[in-house]
């Protein structure tokens, strides 16, 4: 069994958590001035800029560098700010978002040729359930592009990791860091193609200094603070004592949605985020749960 963490490493693990799961809630507020990917271009310029002149570039391909850049930043944070601009709550943004997990474990198992273990089965079951009730429950607030859209982006994260997971054991926050290199541009030339001129000049206009505070929070918050700390504390200690405090995230994104925008948990969101939650659950503790059986 894995040790207990240190009080100080597990606040700081939970810091990162909250940080993460609240800031649905500041991507909600940021788009209330913002066009959505002109939003996502400004994060990962200041992602990029000044950093990447401190931090050496990480020993991997250019080629690397730039699909991780373009998963990530357009695939992932690009498609994820366009639905949460109207067609999904920030609440259910944070908990739809989280099967990335299962998508990296069948985007791994199709290139690799295995097959997924009864308990992952029963993980997925336990998931998809709660996206049903999502899906039986679409409204105003909610529609089935926004939830399509999440879903896009859960995929274009798992992406992202198999391409990090390529990249080996390297210096997690510089490759972030450089990374944006790559997102950035391809963000602003589609805000310009897609919203252009005139939307953008009016959000720029109308943002304001809790807007700036917004993007900045994006880039330094969450990038920066989020991507170094969770790095140096899996240097520290087992993957398995730090991953799981993950779980937390969408319940920091839904409590901070209902918290700070007043959006309404109805019975339906619970029981849904439960299943989600209970199969992402499974899926990461179960291997822990296994090996302390076969130790008895």
């Amino acid at each position: 069994m894995n040790s207990p963490l240190p009080l100080r490493h597990l606040l700081l693990a939970l810091a990162v958590v909250a940080v993460w799961g609240t800031n649905f809630v500041v991507i909600k507020l940021a788009l209330g001035h913002l066009p959505p990917l002109l939003f996502a271009a400004l994060r990962f310029t200041l992602a990029a800029l000044p950093a990447v002149l401190f931090l050496p570039r990480p020993a991997v391909s250019w080629g690397n560098l730039a699909a991780y850049g373009l998963l990530i930043g357009v695939g992932q944070f690009g498609v994820m700010f366009i639905a949460m601009h109207g067609h999904i709550t920030p609440g259910l943004a944070s908990l739809v978002i989280q099967l990335q997990v299962f998508f990296t474990i069948g985007l791994a198992m199709y290139f690799s040729g295995e097959r997924l273990l009864r308990v992952q089965w029963l993980a997925l079951l336990l998931a998809s359930g709660g996206i049903g009730i999502i899906v039986a429950h679409t409204d105003g607030s909610t529609s089935l592009l926004g939830l399509g859209l999440m879903l896009l982006a859960a995929l274009c994260w798992a992406g992202g990791n198999l391409v990090a997971r390529q990249a080996g054991r390297i210096n997690m926050l510089a490759y972030v860091v450089w990374s944006s290199l790559f997102a950035a541009p391809p963000l602003v030339a589609l805000s310009l193609l897609l919203e252009g001129w005139p939307a953008i000049s009016h959000g720029l206009q109308a943002a304001d200094t809790w807007t700036w505070l917004a993007v900045a929070w994006q880039a330094l918050g969450n990038t920066l603070f989020g991507y170094a700390v969770w790095a140096w504390l899996l240097a520290r200690h087992p993957a398995a004592s730090i991953t799981p405090t993950a779980l937390l995230v969408p319940l920091f994104g839904m409590g901070g949605a209902a918290l700070w925008l007043g959006e309404d948990l109805p019975v339906w969101k619970l029981g849904a985020a439960t299943l989600v939650i209970a199969g992402l659950a499974l899926n990461l503790l179960w291997p822990q749960v296994r090996n302390y059986l076969q130790t008895r």
